[in-house]
């Protein structure tokens, strides 16, 4: 008996290679899933300008990433776009859309709802941007689970509704462009309060757990999951907490087992594109 509706993925057209550097912009959702692919040693850039909720938002820090990027560095082969919502706050002064109000006055602001037409013309801006950086490069974007309780629970599923509209016709518009379900994985496929933080708004590190290995089983080549197999063992020997850290029996343990994880990461370091 199957007690959870599983969500099916589609098969993206590039696959991810060990230690693969990945770029990675948008909500605190994307911090999360980072987080988990630093701790499996690929090498991320996530939110280097903050966290970015909006279309808007992550179209202005892919152009700052991309300028600022040191002549002798490309843009990563993988961006992967977290979408938060569709609401964005407008300067009054220059009508500028701000990607920080960096705790001024809400009176400064006009808060305007993207439509899903100018989602998708902002996500096709930032994408043209990666491309025009990075020509064989590849645009996961995901929809972030995390509710926005301020602005209300039905205005919040209209917020998620634009965003995956436009995400549906930015992949349906772009072959650089592809689709990943966090947001169906937590509300259809885990759909319960156990996956959530004690807010009830954020996903639990559990469902978290569960999200990467849904990615991980789908977007990583099998030399990268061969990779992940031989470095687990080493990773859960690092992390392991002894009763008497300063003994020689655990310092001479802690130097074999870092020479183990320098010859793998040499090994598998030849395939990063």
């Amino acid at each position: 008996m199957e007690f959870r509706t599983p969500v099916d993925i589609d098969r993206p057209p590039f696959l991810i290679e060990p230690l693969e550097e990945l770029l990675f912009v948008g909500s605190c959702f994307a911090d999360s899933i980072s987080q988990r692919f630093a701790e499996e040693r690929f090498p991320v850039v996530a939110n280097p300008y903050g966290v970015m909720y909006n279309p808007a938002s992550v179209l202005h820090t892919i152009r700052r990433y991309a300028d600022e990027l040191p002549v002798d560095q490309q843009m990563p082969r993988i961006v992967i776009i977290t979408l938060g919502t569709n609401h964005v706050y407008r300067l009054k002064q220059t009508g500028e859309i701000v990607d920080n109000c960096q705790k001024r006055p809400q009176h400064l602001f006009n808060e305007e709802v993207l439509s899903t037409e100018e989602c998708f013309d902002l996500l096709s801006e930032a994408t043209d941007c990666v491309l025009h950086h990075r020509p064989d490069a590849h645009v996961v974007v995901t929809v972030s689970p995390i509710r926005y309780a301020k602005y209300g629970f039905h205005q919040s599923q209209l917020a998620k509704a634009t965003l995956l509209m436009a995400a549906d016709k930015l992949v349906g518009h772009c072959s650089a462009a592809t689709y990943f379900p966090a947001y169906e994985i937590i509300l259809d496929e885990l759909r319960d309060y156990r996956f959530y933080q004690p807010d009830m708004l954020h996903p639990s590190q559990q469902a978290v757990e569960f999200i990467w290995q849904r990615f991980a089983d789908v977007y990583l080549s099998p030399l990268a999951k061969q990779f992940l197999k031989d470095w687990k063992p080493i990773k859960e020997a690092l992390h392991h907490k002894p009763f008497h850290p300063d003994s020689t029996d655990y310092q001479s343990f802690l130097a074999k087992t870092k020479e183990s994880e320098e010859k793998l990461l040499a090994r598998y370091n030849i395939y990063n594109v």
